[in-house]
C-alpha cells in the first residue's frame, strides 16, 4: 500500500505550476521546483516521477485559468460584450506583470509542443477548454442577433481564439504605453463577427 503524502498537494502544484510559468520547462531546474515547493527533491520525484512528470501537472492545474475565463464568458449580458471583457482583461493582465509570463498553455506550445507529443496534448487540452467556450458565446451571440447566424460558430471561436493567442504573445513586448495597438486588435476581431 503506498504512503498518503505528507505535503500540502494544492500549494505545491501551484508552486510547480507558478514556477514553470515563469522560467519554461528549459528553464526550470530541479533546485528551482525544490525552491519552490520546499520539498526535497525525493520526495518531489517519488510522487511525480520526473521534471517532465511535474511539468504535465502544471499544465493539467492551469487547466483552472482556462476554466475560469469560460466562467466569465458565461456570465449574464451581451455576448460581444463577455468576448471583449475576456480580450481586454487578458491584455491588461498581461500588461500589468512585471515579467510578462503570458499564458502557460502558450509559452508551452511555443517552447515544447513541437518535440513533445505529451505537452502537445496538453496544450490542446488547455485551449479546446476555452475555445469551446468561445464557441458556446458565439453561439449565444448569434441567437441573439449579436454576431453573424450566416457563419460557422466553431470556425469563429477559432478565429477569436488565434485572436487571444496572439494578443498574449504580442502583450509580452509591448510598451504599456502601446496598449491602445492592442485594443484595436480587439476591436478588428469583434467588428469581424457582426
Amino acid at each position: 500500500m503506498a504512503r498518503p503524502r505528507e505535503f500540502d498537494e494544492e500549494r505545491v502544484l501551484d508552486a510547480v505550476m507558478e514556477t514553470f510559468w515563469r522560467t519554461g520547462f528549459e528553464g526550470t531546474s530541479a533546485q528551482a521546483l525544490v525552491d519552490a515547493t520546499g520539498l526535497g527533491r525525493g520526495s518531489l520525484y517519488a510522487a511525480y516521477a520526473s521534471k517532465t512528470g511535474l511539468f504535465e501537472q502544471a499544465l493539467r492545474r492551469y487547466q483552472r485559468r482556462a476554466q475560469d475565463h469560460v466562467d466569465q464568458l458565461r456570465q449574464p449580458g451581451s455576448p460581444l460584450a463577455r468576448l471583449r471583457d475576456l480580450m481586454e482583461g487578458i491584455v491588461e493582465a498581461d500588461l500589468a506583470e512585471s515579467d510578462r509570463r503570458g499564458c502557460l498553455a502558450t509559452n508551452s506550445a511555443i517552447e515544447m509542443s513541437g518535440r513533445d507529443p505529451r505537452v502537445a496534448e496538453l496544450v490542446r487540452d488547455n485551449f479546446s477548454i476555452l475555445t469551446r467556450g468561445i464557441a458556446e458565446t458565439i453561439r449565444r451571440g448569434q441567437d441573439a442577433g449579436e454576431i453573424r447566424a450566416t457563419a460557422d460558430a466553431e470556425i469563429l471561436a477559432l478565429f477569436v481564439f488565434n485572436a487571444v493567442q496572439g494578443l498574449r504573445v504580442l502583450a509580452k513586448t509591448t510598451p504599456v504605453q502601446d496598449r491602445t495597438k492592442l485594443i484595436a486588435v480587439i476591436d478588428q476581431t469583434l467588428a469581424a463577427l457582426t
